[in-house]
């Protein structure tokens, strides 16, 4: 798996992987070349703009492709957040104006091509992605010292420099020839992308499949795995059925009874990946006087009504972590704020003292695709202590990674009063207009054992791996070398589900105050 092939991105964000593969190259010996080939299934449509790191958006997902074909001088691999990569070493002065890099000696892109200090500059010049405001708002200077030295000069002391420029906050950091790039342009580039990661481009049908080849050229060192393709499937059922067929070899994204089907299924194996991804939702008249959502008593039982635990088990297989924070732990000085218990009894004495005893109209709920199952699973998990059917409540969802739109029109709330709502925690709220969910961050961390989700989120930052990066121990790898042959599968029989504590890490958000 790519880095950031995470993140990707919420409901547990379950990846189901066939026994006949895995996903992170294994270390082969010195002497072996690359070989064989390993088929993804990824739940969103690859973006072609995603090959170039000066487009990247303030968004994980776009790090599943430059993880592969482009480096960094420093970036988050398993060994922490700002790892060396092209850059061997950094240095930062006293007086927090200057950031010297030192480039690897004898590193190349896949055209052969030397990397050196005046592409580190050319890349950072050119980026026009997240933060590209940010930078030119503070960085003074990219200074060429000689052919393996850049130095970045801010124009006033800029402590937060390397976590814009050193991790996924953005993708200024992400080397691209220049040479090449004045050769062929912006959109030539696009065509034809040469990077400096452990593979290289080979050919893509645009929104449909995406070739990728290993580059023994690779610094670090050459990938196991010969091939990887890279296939957009972003319906979850078309995801499992292709893995059932053996047409792919991980399917990402797979939750709820799909996610289950796949655990049961012999040959295949279920595995929980999270992101630091927090979702929450938020009720944007909240502050209208007017609206029921201004009142704090309101909120309050909107969190209360959640049964969390129901949720996770039921959507992430209780693989989710909850949480009360929307700031992931693992990220310096966040508070560790417990969610809120499920506890309908005292939700009902706090909407009857803010005057709705008989509920009120909720409004909209438009889930963050594609998170639809969440966003209908919500509304029940409190039907079992309303008075009639069609009861609702509002929750947010344990963990996950984004793509599609729906919206469900709440007629009435709290549960037992009819119609169906919306998640959120205590802090927003309102009625009658749409409501989304969001996301808040990103990071990485452990993972806790099947049906332990419904714990509280203690993650600290273990970085997404890369492809490049040797097996972990307890997971499908080691015997890769194995089972790479076209198409052959493990024996019948191995259904099961179990974490991998090398993968990101994210829980849901309930409430925030």
């Amino acid at each position: 798996m790519m880095g950031p092939f995470r993140s990707i991105r919420g409901l547990a964000a379950i990846a189901a992987l066939a026994l006949a593969a895995a996903y992170d190259a294994v270390a082969p010996p010195i002497e072996a070349a690359p070989e064989g080939q390993i088929s993804f299934a990824v739940h969103v449509t690859l973006a072609p703009k995603w090959l170039d790191p000066a487009d990247t958006e303030s968004a994980i997902t776009p790090f599943m492709i430059l993880y592969a074909i482009h480096d960094g001088l420093v970036k988050p691999m398993p060994g922490g957040l700002n790892t060396p990569s092209l850059a061997e070493s950094w240095t930062a002065s006293k007086d927090g104006l200057t950031y010297e890099f030192l480039l690897r000696n004898g590193i190349k892109f896949h055209n052969g091509d030397p990397v050196t200090a005046e592409d580190v500059k050319f890349s950072f010049e050119r980026y026009r992605g997240g933060g590209a405001k940010l930078f030119k708002e503070r960085v003074k200077e990219v200074r060429v010292v000689d052919a393996r030295r850049v130095r970045f000069i801010m124009k006033e002391p800029w402590p937060d420099f390397m976590t814009f420029y050193g991790t996924t906050a953005t993708g200024a950091g992400w080397i691209v020839p220049k040479k090449y790039v004045e050769k062929v342009g912006d959109e030539g580039f696009l065509k034809a992308p040469i990077g400096a990661g452990p593979y290289k481009y080979v050919s893509q049908n645009q929104g449909i499949d995406l070739t990728l080849e290993a580059f023994e050229g690779y610094w670090r060192k050459v990938p196991s795995v010969k091939r990887l393709v890279l296939k957009s499937v972003p319906d979850e059922t078309t995801r499992a059925a292709a893995l059932k067929r053996g047409e792919v070899d991980i399917a990402y994204f797979l939750n709820g009874p799909i996610a289950e089907d796949v655990r049961k299924t012999p040959g295949l194996k279920l595995m929980a990946a999270r992101t630091n991804t927090i979702f929450f939702l938020d009720f944007v008249e909240q502050w209208e006087p007017k609206s029921p959502w201004h009142d704090q008593r309101v909120r309050l039982a909107a969190s209360l009504a959640i049964d969390r635990k129901a949720i996770n088990d039921a959507e992430s297989l209780g693989f989710s972590g909850l949480t009360g924070n929307i700031v992931p732990r693992h990220m310096e000085f966040a508070l560790p704020i417990e969610p809120h218990p499920y506890d309908p009894k005292r939700a009902k004495q706090l909407l009857a003292d803010a005057g709705y005893a008989n509920g009120f109209d909720a409004g909209d709920l438009t889930p963050n695709p594609p998170y639809f199952g969440m966003g209908r699973r919500s509304p029940t998990t409190s039907a079992r202590w309303g008075s009639g059917p069609g009861s609702a409540a509002w929750s947010a969802p344990p963990s996950s990674r984004p793509t599609g739109r729906r919206s469900s029109r709440a007629s009435s709330w709290p549960p037992g009063h009819g119609g169906q709502c919306g998640h959120a925690h205590r802090d927003d709220g309102h009625q009658e207009r749409p409501l989304r969910l969001r996301r808040a961050a990103r990071g990485g961390g452990p993972l806790p054992a099947p049906g332990q989700g419904d714990g509280s989120e203690e993650a600290r930052g273990a970085a997404p791996p890369g492809p490049e990066d040797p097996p972990r121990q307890g997971g499908l790898r080691p015997d890769l070398g194995e089972r790479l042959h076209p198409r052959r599968r493990a024996p019948r029989g191995g259904a099961g589900a179990e974490p991998d504590p090398g993968l990101p890490y994210s829980a849901p958000l309930e409430d925030s105050a």
